[in-house]
């Protein structure tokens, strides 16, 4: 089956911890996030971090949901390994590169492999609510309000 991947960026005026603790801060992700609508934390590690993250997302022809081990490298990189759920394999990866002006540079990775042949407006509309959305999204709940 084919396997789909994209990575898009954006630049965001706050600092890469700025956005890491947006991003795991699971359980108001769905305050913020416009295709999330729900998150949860099934376990936590050593320091209190989500280990083991549920989410429901929509990807507007269906609320898809998965399980996935959240991988830290705190501020710069949220990367996660599939657990299980609607796709049969799932990676993504969040990464935050500081910038100069004390903004950060902020990258979605993402690979999907929907277990079936996706059409590319269908592949497109989930690029957009799965990416596009989440890093808008992202910049918005972060970037101090004028």
């Amino acid at each position: 089956m084919p396997s789909y991947g994209d990575c898009q960026s954006t630049d965001i005026d706050a600092g890469p911890q700025a956005c890491f603790d947006a991003l795991t801060d699971y359980e108001h992700l769905p305050e913020w996030q416009g295709a999330v609508k729900a998150a949860r934390v099934l376990e936590r590690d050593e320091q209190g971090r989500g280990s083991i993250v549920e989410y429901e997302v929509d990807a507007r022809f269906r609320t898809v949901r998965y399980r996935l081990r959240q991988l830290y490298d705190e501020p710069r990189r949220l990367a996660s390994e599939y657990l299980g759920g609607d796709f049969r394999d799932f990676a993504g990866e969040w990464r935050f590169e500081p910038r100069d002006d004390g903004g950060t540079h902020a990258e979605l990775d993402l690979r999907i492999d929907p277990g079936r042949f996706v059409p590319r407006p269908l592949r497109s509309a989930i690029a957009d609510a799965v990416m596009r959305r989440a890093l808008r999204d992202l910049k918005r709940h972060v970037e101090p309000q004028a």
